[in-house]
């Protein structure tokens, strides 16, 4: 069993196809529907997510997204690129049987992202939070199944980012003002919103969040079958947590290179605090390949073309170097 590589889900530039071709031309054994976010509003994480809602929708302000009454140019433009996404990765993957994995924010970072028509996240509105995790489970539900349809080999894998989770459970999401932050979310209640979401799939759900502090326990009970993070921030104060995880069957997607330009380390090299974790841990070397699935650190839209490339043939060599030599 060979460790797995795969992308986190932006990349550089504007043209749909070259990035469905690198994106599959890289990882050939676990492609993703790549997203584009120099495009314009839209096609950044939140307009994106926001096209898939079911009876909801958003138009931009200059201060973020926010809640309208209809759809209008923004919802449009939104599900325009999606679309024009899904036809370049139809089109590189014809005949493709394994894994593929597709992106959209989680519940409560576009909760903690979208603006209530009077500015205020509808972070702060327990109703509200419930009407917009269920417009996205339905949507969700909707996208996958056009996916499904466009590549019926695929084994659909359903990332949702969840970047702003941490802030959500500890109260750091700063208010309209600024100058105060919103009410910390009970965790039974986040527990239960991503499991209701969760169930829109019948195959792997994985959460991806680059920021510190990643809730590996909370993630594990609400059903993730796999987190994605950025390896460079762990402490071993999360040891525990992710030993439980992997004994658990978590999968850990660990972002070990990083996403903007710079020097890359030889691939062993760059898999090596992968391996001192497991020796840390106490875990079994021989588990490591089935465990663990190498990315970059985060998306890779800040970087350019060509390092996004390289990045990514960095990755498939790491996770074989991983696979190759455990100890």
């Amino acid at each position: 069993m060979s460790a797995g590589a795969t992308g986190v889900g932006s990349l550089p530039g504007g043209d749909a196809r070259e990035a469905a071709k690198t994106a599959t031309g890289s990882f050939e054994d676990f492609p993703y529907l790549p997203e584009l976010p120099a495009r314009g509003p839209g096609a950044d994480m939140i307009g994106r997510s926001t096209g898939l809602l079911v009876d909801m929708y958003a138009h931009v302000e200059p201060s973020g997204w926010r809640i309208s009454d209809r759809p209008g140019r923004d919802t449009r433009r939104a599900r325009s690129w999606l679309g024009e996404d899904l036809d370049a990765l139809e089109e590189f993957t014809q005949g493709y049987t394994g894994r593929l994995k597709v992106q959209a924010v989680g519940p409560w970072t576009l909760a903690a992202a979208l603006e209530l028509h009077g500015g205020e996240a509808m972070l702060q509105d327990a109703g509200a939070c419930r009407d917009l995790a269920g417009s996205l489970a339905e949507g969700l539900r909707e996208h996958l199944a056009d996916v499904r349809k466009r590549i019926p080999g695929a084994d659909i894998v359903l990332q949702l980012d969840e970047p702003s989770l941490t802030a959500v459970l500890l109260g750091r999401v700063r208010s309209a003002s600024g100058y105060r932050t919103y009410r910390a979310v009970d965790r039974q209640v986040v527990e239960g919103t991503l499991r209701e979401v969760f169930a829109v799939h019948d195959g792997e759900v994985i959460v991806h969040s680059c920021a510190p502090e990643v809730p590996f326990g909370l993630l594990r009970r609400a059903g993730a079958a796999g987190v994605s993070f950025d390896f460079s921030l762990l402490t071993e104060r999360e040891d525990d947590a992710i030993g439980e995880a992997v004994e658990g069957g978590t999968k850990l997607f660990a972002g070990v290179v990083p996403g903007t330009d710079g020097p890359l380390s030889d691939p062993g090299g760059s898999v090596m605090g992968v391996r001192k974790l497991w020796r840390r841990l106490g875990l079994a070397p021989g588990t490591l390949a089935e465990s663990v699935v190498v990315t970059p650190a985060c998306g890779l839209a800040g970087a350019s073309p060509a390092y996004a490339r390289a990045v990514q043939a960095h990755c498939v060599r790491a996770a074989r170097s991983l696979a190759d030599n455990p100890e």
